[in-house]
Formats: C-alpha cells, structure tokens, sequence
C-alpha cells in the first residue's frame, strides 16, 4: 500500500500537497466555526464560491475575455471564487452583528445563511445549463476532486497556514474570546465586531481558494469535521486548535493512501473517514461534554 503510494507520487504530489495543507488551514478555521455553532454558515459561503465560478465560465465567452491579451481563466475563476466567497460571508457576518445590536438577529441570520445557500445553489446550475464544460466543471466542484492542483498552490496554500498559525499563537487570547464570549471581548476593550468582520473575510477568502482547487466536499468536510472530532475529545479549548489540524491532516494522508490503493477518489475517501471517526468519538463526547463558556481564566493566559 505504502509502497504503490510513493510510486503515484511523482505523477500526483502537487495533489497530495495541497489536499494536506489544505486540511491544516480548514481545520484550524473550523475550530472558531463549530464554537460559535456557525457550521451552515460553512456551506453557505462554499456555494457562493460555486456561484462565483459559475458566474465566471458564464462571463468568459460572452464577455470575449478569453480574447484578451495575458488572460488566464483558472485566475480569473479563482479570483471569482474568493470574491462571492467573501461577499457571502461578510454579508451573514453584518446580518449577525445587527442581529446582536436589537436582539432579534438570530432567526435573521440564520434566514440569510439559507437564502445565500439555496439561491447560490440554484443560480449556478442555471448559468450553466447549457455549457457542457461549464456544468461539467460545477459536477465536479460539487463532487469535489484534488487532481489539477498545481506547485503555485501548494505556495499559496503553505503561505496561508504560516499567516494562519502565527496569528492563532500571537493573539491565542483574542482568539478564544471571540470563539467563545465575544460579549467578553466588547467588556474588556476589544472591538468584537471588527473581528466578526475580520474572520468573515478570511472565512471567504479560505473556502474561495479551497473550492476552486478541491471543490465542496473536501473544503467543508474539513472545515467542520475535524473541529467536532477534537471537541469530543479535548476537555480544553485551546486543545482544540492543536488536536483538530492533527485529525485533519492525519486522516487526509490516511485517506490519500488508501484511495491510491484501492482506487477511489481521495477526497472523498478522507470525508467518510472523519465522518467515521466523528461517530466513534460521539460516546465520548457524550460523556465528557461540558460548557464551553465562560472560559477559565486559566485559559485565557
């Protein structure tokens, strides 16, 4: 098994790269996502991002951009991606602090989180009805799929978990207070909503990125998956952010090498196995769950 997986590698290693790293960098975004019990909100911005590349194989002919000088279409689709991403995201984020503001933002938010889901959703497969290779593309995105992964990927996708883990070492503190008690943070001098706004950007930017290289099973399977197994786990907050990017990045190697062998698509072979594993630590979780706020103060030094 190990053996016929060193051997694929130099055919598929820019695919292995960035599934990996993209698992580490997910997985540490996810640990603020299932926290503030925002998982849908992950969906959501995944299908905006379909959207946006939908938008863009729409554009392309009928604009006569692919006619234009140093036009790159995987660019300018990756560039669509992110946009609608973070459009989404930002829109939901400035729904939720309004909601906070009047008390009446709950079902409101959670009201546009749906609405962006199924009018993305819905949209995308539209603006590519009749464009073979345009629907042939969203399948794919839906289906998810690593293979087309590139060397500038792997850069780009390494340069973001380096950004990503310096920021959760240097404001660890600030971190955990948002996940947990943004009230908190309003209390103590911080400003809660730019960080609100500030996550929602990066929460854009994150999936936009993941779902043009790896589609939406692979990007919100480890956005969630990892950080629900480690929450079953850990009985300290802060744990989660160590344990989850471990259950990420371990299950996708696990998952890449067993789909090598047995010839299945890897990235839906690494999703059933967090799905699996989540179910072998609900029992724990069950037994050891306790309330994630107020944090402890022994936490927050």
């Amino acid at each position: 098994m190990i053996a016929s997986f060193l051997d694929s590698w130099e055919l598929f290693q820019f695919m292995y790269l960035s599934g990996w790293l993209l698992a580490f960098l997910l997985s540490i975004l996810g640990v603020l996502v299932v926290a503030r019990d925002q998982i849908f909100i992950g969906v959501a911005v995944s299908q905006a991002s379909t959207f946006g590349i939908a938008l863009g194989l729409r554009l392309i002919p009928a604009t006569g951009l692919s006619q234009v000088a140093g036009f790159h279409p995987d660019a300018f689709l990756s560039c669509m991606a992110v946009a609608f991403a973070m459009l989404a995201a930002l829109l939901t984020a400035r729904r939720q602090t309004v909601g906070q503001g009047n008390g009446h933002g709950h079902e409101s938010h959670e009201a546009l989180t749906g609405w962006v889901f199924l009018c993305a959703s819905s949209v995308a497969i539209l603006l590519v009805a009749h464009s073979p290779h345009g629907l042939e593309e969203i399948q794919r995105l839906l289906s998810s799929s690593l293979i087309g992964a590139t060397a500038f990927d792997v850069w780009l996708f390494g340069g973001l978990c380096a950004v990503a883990l310096l920021t959760v070492v240097s404001l660890r503190r600030q971190v955990m207070l948002f996940a947990l008690d943004p009230s908190m943070m309003t209390a103590v001098g911080m400003r809660a909503v730019w960080w609100t706004f500030g996550v929602a950007a990066w929460l854009g930017l994150l999936v936009g990125v993941s779902m043009r290289v790896s589609g939406l099973l692979y990007t919100f399977g480890h956005l969630v998956l990892p950080a629900l197994i480690a929450k079953n786990l850990c009985q300290e907050v802060r744990m989660l952010f160590c344990v989850a990017p471990v259950i990420a990045v371990g299950t996708s190697i696990l998952g890449f090498v067993m789909a090598n062998h047995l010839d299945y698509p890897p990235a839906q072979m690494t999703v059933a196995l967090l799905s699996l594993a989540l179910v072998l630590t609900w029992g724990k979780g069950l037994r050891q769950r306790r309330a994630m706020s107020p944090i402890p103060q022994a936490e927050l030094r």
